[in-house]
């Protein structure tokens, strides 16, 4: 249970969704009943029916950045930098005409220490030091710097799908890579169990009686940073921000003490509700940074259910489910949703765990 290789499971490449399905509702959604131990297949659309009156609905509405800029070194060699730390360091200094980050970079040769990297638009930036593979980059520009980055930055999608090689699929990645109520802006990934949500579809939940309620966790580097350690325990997870509003607060607390289910839209919620829930469930408001890692064995206490998308082999998103729903009883849904010809990852299909 604590291996790695525990959480390993072979995907075909053709599973491993290119783009997302034509409409967001349209996917296609397995629904896991733990209590009754039965795997259903339905479409996304049809959740409007297994979620009743009186349930609450808890979504994260952080914002993907277009957080992928491409730059060349002094030496004219290209390099590719992605930015990790834009809720701490960018919002709220744009004034100064300069901010520091930690930045992945990628080149063919490392840029050394003092080297400077020139964009587009004017923006520049010098590396202040490195280690463990971040870079930490001082960034000047003139103007402001969300404009610029709206301007010359890109959607960083995960290194698995695939936009410019021949048979690449077209998709409008600035709109369908963001939730549909994605409105604090944070984030280096999507939380993709949301992207499946359309507004008509949300207020049909409503008119059936679903309460909605935000909180934000803005998905970062921990996200898809490789497990390495044989043991899983030994893991480390990478820092994320979150916030759940004072209103926020209320709304899960009136419903944990009403004893009306509370579904969480992602593994990116899970982290937040159980990082800021008390001993007895009760959540508190805050901003914080979560950087707990829930695996076989975590003793859940705020949700009783889980949207997801189907997640790569020893990745912490999977060992999230696994510890929700059993190991045993997910890598079954795996399979069959292999056999079934399911689409996986993040533009991929759902799965609904009641």
């Amino acid at each position: 249970m604590y291996l790695l290789s525990d959480y390993d499971y072979t995907l075909p490449p053709e599973m491993v969704a290119q783009a997302p399905s034509p409409r967001r509702d349209q996917s296609r959604l397995m629904v896991l009943d733990r209590g009754k131990n039965k795997i259903t297949d339905c479409r996304f659309s049809d959740i409007t029916g297994l979620l009743h009156s009186g349930d609450l609905l808890v979504i994260n509405n952080t914002r993907v950045v277009p957080a992928r800029l491409k730059g060349v070194k002094e030496t004219g060699g290209k390099v590719e930098v992605l930015l990790l730390d834009y809720p701490h360091h960018i919002q709220g200094e744009q004034d100064t005409g300069r901010f520091s980050c930690r930045c992945l970079v990628k080149a063919s040769k490392r840029p050394p220490t003092g080297s400077r990297i020139f964009f587009d638009k004017g923006l520049s930036a010098k590396v202040l030091e490195a280690a463990d593979g971040i870079f930490k980059l001082e960034f000047r520009f003139a103007g402001n710097f969300d404009t610029i980055l709206q301007s010359i930055g890109e959607i960083p999608l995960p290194p698995y799908i695939k936009r410019n090689g021949p048979g690449s699929a077209p998709c409008d990645d600035r709109q369908r890579y963001q939730t549909v109520y994605a409105d604090r802006a944070g984030a280096i990934a999507a939380p993709t169990a949301g992207l499946h949500f359309t507004e008509e579809l949300i207020s049909r939940l409503v008119e059936n009686g679903v309460e909605v309620v935000p909180i934000t966790l803005h998905v970062g580097y921990g996200t898809f940073l490789p497990v390495r350690v044989t043991d899983i325990r030994q893991h480390q997870m990478h820092p994320e921000t979150y916030t759940i509003t004072d209103e926020a607060a209320a709304v899960i607390n009136r419903a944990k003490c009403m004893g009306r289910r509370v579904i969480a839209v992602g593994t990116t919620v899970v982290r937040a509700l159980e990082s800021a829930a008390e001993a007895d469930g009760r959540i508190r408001a805050e901003s914080s940074e979560s950087d707990l890692f829930i695996y076989p064995g975590f003793r859940f206490k705020v949700i009783d259910a889980l949207i997801t998308n189907f997640h790569l082999p020893k990745s912490t998103l999977l060992m999230l489910v696994c510890a929700f729903a059993s190991r045993c009883f997910v890598f079954q849904a795996y399979e069959d949703a292999i056999r079934r010809k399911y689409r996986f990852f993040s533009y991929g299909d759902a799965m609904l765990i009641l």
